[in-house]
């Protein structure tokens, strides 16, 4: 009686931005000193991030061009919050589909008649009728559809959204659950010039990805699935205040120390071993890691917490060096490597994802 992963599509924007050209932006629109843009520099060549992705064409613009910012050296009036929520309606919908579309195709025709459930997750944008409607129609899903929508959950949104599909699926065999993450992270670029702003903006990337769960004796394609076998969630009351996501006037802002690896290293082996307790589980039978690549300094401080080696995170390190961080979306871009690398059956996978909370997310999937 377990749910399966049966299938995940992924999507980006037409933007690819390598790391270099938004660098270049990013010192003009703080203004730095040479001295702070050399300190700048060593953040981007240290982020393991070689392109990220996004619906703003001005990143990789001059700012006679631009058409999200004014075209003023201090980018002033700044973009308002609504206008980016605008974006975000617009845009939003379209990489969702085609996440969606990727994911679907794995299977025959009938699927979209068969879908019973549909889960959306975002914590960049929200309106309604919302994302749900929208896709509802365009994928031609039945109006009867029943729809949940997690939002505001940070990194680990997709986590919550797999918890709630493994949930309706155990309660009904024979529902099948679409889940969607789509996120817009740079439509909320802040010019403030604090270092959390200067992380932020090295890191967050867009992107959507699609997953199809269903229960494993109702499974509709015959490809590789993973088995979702435990969830594990825990936050971190003293880490509180190192990790947070605001609306403001000028979009959403983000709290981001440089304490969260730090507490991440310090917090995630007991973590880790209660997850494995609950799960009747040893490390030593744990194959493969699907970390949430929030950073290569959160990477590294799980390796060192749980004394791995680097190449247990080499398809969280990949997503991070082609993609970035795409919040809530880039768990399920691991995963799907994972699921396009075609594992040995009955490895399992130890999964993390990380937000405000400080919240850690886990769960234990095995590859079938």
């Amino acid at each position: 009686m377990s749910s399966l992963i049966s299938a995940i599509g992924i999507a980006n924007p037409e933007n690819r931005l390598s790391q270099q050209n938004i660098y270049s932006f990013m010192v003009n629109a703080f203004a730095l000193s040479p001295d702070h843009a050399a300190r700048l520099k060593s953040i981007y060549d240290n982020s393991g991030i070689n392109y990220r992705y996004s619906v703003i064409d001005d990143f990789d613009a001059q700012p006679v061009d631009f058409t999200f910012f004014e075209p003023s050296a201090d980018l002033e009036p700044f973009v308002t919050t609504h206008k980016r929520l605008q974006i975000y309606q617009e845009k939003a919908i379209k990489i969702a589909l085609q996440a969606s579309q990727k994911c679907l195709s794995h299977f025959d025709d009938q699927i979209t008649e068969q879908i019973t459930h549909l889960i959306t997750v975002s914590c960049t944008g929200m309106y309604a009728p919302g994302i749900d409607v929208d896709l509802v129609e365009q994928l031609g899903l039945k109006r009867t559809t029943e729809r949940t929508c997690i939002n505001f959950m940070g990194c680990y949104g997709a986590i919550n959204g797999l918890k709630a599909a493994d949930y309706i699926c155990r309660a009904d065999p024979k529902a099948k659950v679409l889940l969607v993450s789509v996120e817009l992270c740079t439509l909320h670029f802040q010019k403030t010039n604090t270092l959390d702003n200067w992380v932020a903006n090295s890191l967050f990337s867009d992107g959507s990805a699609a997953a199809l769960i269903e229960h494993s004796d109702n499974q509709s394609g015959n490809g590789t699935g993973l088995m979702i076998e435990n969830f594990y969630s825990e936050f971190l009351p003293e880490s509180r205040h190192e990790m947070g996501w605001f609306v403001g006037n000028t979009g959403f802002e983000m709290k981001l120390t440089s304490k969260v690896s730090k507490q991440i290293r310090k917090n995630i082996k007991g973590v880790t071993d209660r997850l494995l307790q609950k799960a009747g589980l040893t490390k030593e039978q744990i194959e493969l890691y699907a970390i949430h690549p929030g950073g290569k300094k959160i990477l590294e401080a799980v390796e060192e917490s749980l004394e791995l080696p680097e190449e247990s995170n080499t398809f969280a390190y990949e997503v991070l060096r082609k993609y970035g961080n795409m919040s809530s979306a880039t768990i399920l871009f691991v995963l799907q490597k994972i699921l396009n690398a075609g594992m040995l059956s009955n490895q399992r996978v130890l999964s993390f994802a990380f937000g405000p909370g400080l919240t850690v997310e886990g769960m234990v999937l095995k590859v079938c």
